[in-house]
């Protein structure tokens, strides 16, 4: 089951990248709902700074109990639970007297290795970065915190900064911001900045590429049908940008069964084919989230609801 994982996000993540050159050749930005102001950034990101992609996470279902393994998004820009996927869950297999090699849990060693060939390829091994998330918001800075204790790890020079502070004029290298990046519309790097992860994450971010992806490569066992436009059947209804199930509703033959409000109702939607998720003797649902850094690393499950929100819960593994 964890080779299983291991596979899909390898495979999804070439599709992704096949799927990103087929948007920016043909155009079809407004179709994913990026911002006008962003599109010569993607296009320069994606010229000069297609290893940048420092780390993502996909959300899969299926995977175990004989499920097949979908994709049900990628979260390429700003993917949470990496704390928790990558200490916490060893902290559980230490609690249980297990080792390592029991979970499949590579997410510190490959970032940091992603980390160090990133910095390489620019500037050598001593690389300066900026790293920054909002302030006010103690889950976002445990996860940049544990980036930067990661580029530290490898040598290299790092600063922490709450991104309303942030001065670019200053010399680094390297910046990393989690913060999105369909709300930084007038953000402009300085020259001589190279952003992690680069603003052509922000297609793979968009829930729109789960329709090129389809159109791209109906065969994959991977892969749910999706559609911009309304389909036949059971389907879930999702903005082109949005978190934590937000703004998420699942109709089957023009009713709807489900569903969560939002903040992110101004975006376009696709439509995505309903898919099962695993469940347990009570009812409750599990979604994978497979971490990808140069390649699959790490596993970890959130459990709720039939439409996953903030009240979810992050549960470890043992294989």
């Amino acid at each position: 089951e964890a080779r299983a994982y291991y596979d899909a996000a390898n495979s999804l993540y070439e599709m992704y990248e096949e799927a990103a050159e087929y948007v920016i050749k043909n155009d079809l930005f407004d179709a994913l709902d990026i911002p006008n102001t962003l599109i010569e950034q993607i296009k320069n990101s994606w010229k000069y700074e297609r290893e940048n992609h420092l780390y993502g996470r996909f959300d899969l279902s299926g995977g175990i109990d004989g499920l097949p393994i979908k994709l049900i998004e990628f979260n390429a820009d700003t993917p949470t639970l990496l704390v928790e996927s990558t200490l916490v869950q060893l902290m559980l297999l230490e609690d249980n007297c297990l080792t390592h090699n029991t979970q499949f849990n590579n997410i510190y060693e490959n970032v940091s290795r992603k980390f160090k060939k990133i910095s390489e390829s620019k500037k050598g091994a001593f690389s300066r970065l900026l790293f920054a998330c909002v302030n006010g918001n103690d889950e976002e800075k445990q996860t940049v915190k544990l980036l930067e204790k990661m580029a530290k790890d490898v040598g290299l020079v790092t600063e922490f900064s709450y991104l309303e502070d942030v001065d670019l004029q200053r010399e680094y290298e390297f910046f990393f911001k989690l913060y999105p990046w369909e709300d930084m519309e007038d953000f402009q790097a300085e020259e001589g900045v190279s952003m992690l992860n680069p603003a052509y994450t922000l297609l793979y971010q968009s829930k729109g590429m789960l329709a090129i992806l389809y159109e791209l490569f109906p065969t994959s066992p991977y892969l749910l049908e999706t559609d911009f436009c309304e389909i036949k059947g059971k389907y879930v209804k999702k903005t082109m940008f949005g978190r934590e199930g937000a703004n998420i509703e699942i109709h089957e033959n023009g009713k709807l069964l489900n569903a969560r409000d939002g903040v992110y109702g101004d975006y376009k939607s696709i439509y995505q084919r309903y898919t099962q998720f695993s469940k347990d003797g009570d009812g409750v649902y599990y979604q994978a989230g497979v971490f990808y850094s140069d390649g699959a690393c790490g596993l970890g499950f959130r459990r709720g609801s039939e439409i996953l929100d903030n009240a979810s819960q992050f549960i470890g593994h043992i294989i």
